[in-house]
C-alpha cells in the first residue's frame, strides 16, 4: 500500500512538472510575439474590393458597418443643436445664407454666390444640392465637380484640361448615371487593397508639394484626406472668363503656415485668379472657398494637440462587438459632444456654453466686418455713379481700393469657414479684426475724397440691401428675415444703424 501511494505522489509530481514546463513555454512564446510581433492588429477581409470600384455599396459588402453610418448622411439632424450651422435638420429647412448675413448679398451681387447662397445639407447632399440651387452657381462648368464627385480625376484624364470648361450639363452627362449624384466616397479616401488612407484629388497632391511636405502620418492622413474637398482653391479664367484650371493659393506657405496674407497676396498677383465683377464697385476679384484646412492648421490649439478632422467628426464608435470611426459625419453640437468628451472631463453643459461663447464672438465680427464693408462698397459705388472715372487716378482712391480688397478677401474667408471661428478662434479674431480696421481705413479715404469735391455723404449709408436680396434668381429668391443673424453682443447697430440697412 505505502509503494503504491509513493508511486501516485511520483505520478502527480511528473504532472505538475509538465504543467509548469507548459506555461513558461507558452507565456514565452506570446511575449516574443508581442516583442516581435505585429504592433498593430491586422485588418481580416471577407472580401475583395476590385480596383477602380466607385460604388459605395460595394465597398459596403465588405465593411458593413462603416457603410450603414455613411448612408446615415443622408438622414436629418435634430433641430436646435447648433447655434449657427443650421444644415439639414429635421425641421427640412434649407437656410440662405444671404438671409443669414444680408451684407452678403450686396458684396456678391454680380454672381452665383449673390443670388443662392445656401448652407450645405451634409455630405449626401453635396452634390445633389448642384443640380436644385439657381443655375447661375455652376456656370464655371465641370471644373465644378472637383469637390462634389469622385470621377472627377477620372474625367480630366479622359477629357484633358477641356473638362474644367466643359458646360455643366455637358460634365455632368459624362458621369455614369447610375452615380451621377454621388458624392463623397469610399474611393476618394481608402486604398482598396489595404484600406489605407489616400488621396484622390490630384490638385490638391499638387498643392500639398507646395507647402515643403511629401510625408505625412496615418493621423496627418486622417485630415487630409477631408482637406481634398474642405479647402480653398481658385479658378483661373481665359480671356472668355472660362475655366481653364483649378489652383491651391500656397505658393510661399508652409506646412502649418498657411496664411490669410499669403493668400490675398497670390490673389492679387493673378489676374487670372479674378472670377467675378463685384457689379455694386466694377473690381474684377476673386474668391475664398470653405478653408477650414488652412484655417484649422494655422497653429489652432486643437491641431497643436495633434488632432485630425476624424477626431472629431469621426469619432470611434462601438457597434455591437466592434469598434468603427463613425462615417456618419458631422458636427459635434449635433452628436451631442461625443467625441469632445473623450478627451474633456468637463460637464457636456460646460462645453456647449464655450462653444457658443467662441462662436458669438466670431459672429459678431463677421457681421461688423460685413456691414463695415458694405458701407465702403456703396461709397465706391456713389463715386463711379457721380464722378464715372475722373476720381481712380487720385492716391486715395488708389489706397481705398487696396484696403477695401484687403478687408474683403479676410471677409470671404471667415464667411466661407464651416466653424464660425471654432477651428481656431484666435486666429478668427485676428482675421476679422484686421478686416474691420482695413474696411474703416478705406471708408476714411473715400470720405476725404468725396469731402475735396465738397460732396456731403452724412453720417450713415444707405445700404438699399432690399434691393439685393429679394427676386433673386430664376425662383424668385426672397429675404427671410427669421433666419437673419442678429449681433449677439448689440453693437453692430453703433456702427452700422439698423436704419441705414434698407431692409
Amino acid at each position: 500500500m505505502e509503494k503504491l501511494t509513493m508511486l501516485i505522489q511520483k505520478i502527480e509530481r511528473k504532472h505538475i512538472i509538465a504543467a509548469i514546463g507548459i506555461v513558461i513555454a507558452v507565456s514565452l512564446v506570446m511575449y516574443l510575439i508581442g516583442v516581435l510581433g505585429p504592433t498593430e492588429p491586422k485588418l481580416v477581409l471577407v472580401g475583395a474590393i476590385p480596383d477602380n470600384e466607385y460604388d459605395p455599396a460595394e465597398w459596403g459588402k465588405v465593411y458593413p458597418l462603416e457603410y450603414e453610418s455613411w448612408q446615415k448622411t443622408k438622414e436629418p439632424r435634430q433641430t436646435g443643436k447648433s447655434f449657427y450651422k443650421k444644415g439639414w435638420d429635421t425641421d427640412k429647412v434649407v437656410y440662405d445664407k444671404l438671409s443669414e448675413y444680408p451684407f452678403m448679398a450686396l458684396l456678391f451681387k454680380g454672381w452665383g454666390f449673390g443670388i443662392a447662397y445656401n448652407e450645405p445639407r451634409g455630405h449626401w447632399y453635396m452634390r445633389i444640392d448642384q443640380d436644385e440651387i439657381d443655375s447661375s452657381r455652376v456656370k464655371a462648368g465641370g471644373v465644378c465637380l472637383n469637390c462634389k464627385s469622385p470621377y472627377m480625376d477620372a474625367l480630366v484624364k479622359q477629357y484633358g484640361n477641356s473638362f474644367f470648361s466643359m458646360p455643366w450639363a455637358d460634365a455632368i452627362a459624362r458621369i455614369p448615371v447610375k452615380h451621377k449624384n454621388l458624392g463623397a466616397s469610399c474611393i476618394d479616401c481608402h486604398d482598396n487593397k489595404t484600406m489605407s488612407l489616400k488621396l484622390n484629388k490630384e490638385t490638391f497632391k499638387r498643392a500639398l508639394a507646395k507647402l515643403g511636405k511629401d510625408e505625412f502620418s496615418r493621423q496627418e492622413m486622417r485630415m487630409l484626406v477631408c482637406a481634398q474637398c474642405h479647402v480653398t482653391y481658385n479658378i483661373p479664367k481665359n480671356e472668355a472668363m472660362q475655366s481653364i484650371g483649378l489652383e491651391h493659393p500656397y505658393d510661399g506657405s508652409r506646412w502649418g503656415n498657411i496664411s490669410i496674407e499669403n493668400i490675398i497676396k497670390l490673389i492679387k498677383k493673378n489676374a487670372h485668379w479674378s472670377e467675378w465683377k463685384q457689379e455694386v464697385t466694377g473690381f474684377k476679384v476673386g474668391f475664398l472657398r470653405h478653408p477650414e484646412f488652412e484655417f484649422f492648421t494655422r497653429q489652432s490649439v486643437h491641431f497643436n494637440a495633434g488632432l485630425a478632422c476624424a477626431d472629431c467628426h469621426m469619432p470611434y464608435k462601438r457597434v455591437g462587438s466592434f469598434k468603427i470611426s463613425d462615417h456618419n459625419l458631422m458636427s459635434p453640437l449635433k452628436d451631442d459632444l461625443f467625441a469632445c468628451l473623450k478627451c474633456h472631463p468637463q460637464s457636456n453643459e460646460r462645453l456647449v456654453k464655450q462653444i457658443k461663447e467662441i462662436q458669438d464672438r466670431t459672429l459678431s465680427l463677421l457681421l461688423k466686418a460685413g456691414y463695415h464693408e458694405a458701407v465702403v462698397a456703396k461709397l465706391f459705388e456713389k463715386i463711379h455713379v457721380q464722378f464715372n472715372n475722373a476720381l481712380v487716378s487720385d492716391p486715395l482712391y488708389a489706397a481705398a481700393k487696396d484696403y477695401y480688397l484687403e478687408a474683403l478677401y479676410r471677409l470671404i474667408f471667415m464667411g466661407a469657414e464651416n466653424s464660425i471661428g471654432f477651428h481656431n478662434p484666435e486666429e478668427a479674431g485676428r482675421i476679422l479684426g484686421d478686416s474691420i480696421g482695413f474696411s474703416t481705413k478705406a471708408e476714411g479715404y473715400l470720405r476725404q475724397l468725396l469731402a475735396k469735391k465738397n460732396v456731403n455723404v452724412g453720417n450713415s449709408i444707405n445700404l438699399e440691401l432690399a434691393k439685393y436680396l429679394n427676386n433673386r434668381g430664376k425662383h424668385k429668391l426672397m429675404f427671410q428675415k427669421q433666419q437673419e443673424f442678429n449681433d449677439p453682443f448689440g453693437t453692430v447697430e453703433k456702427t452700422v444703424p439698423r436704419a441705414s440697412l434698407g431692409l
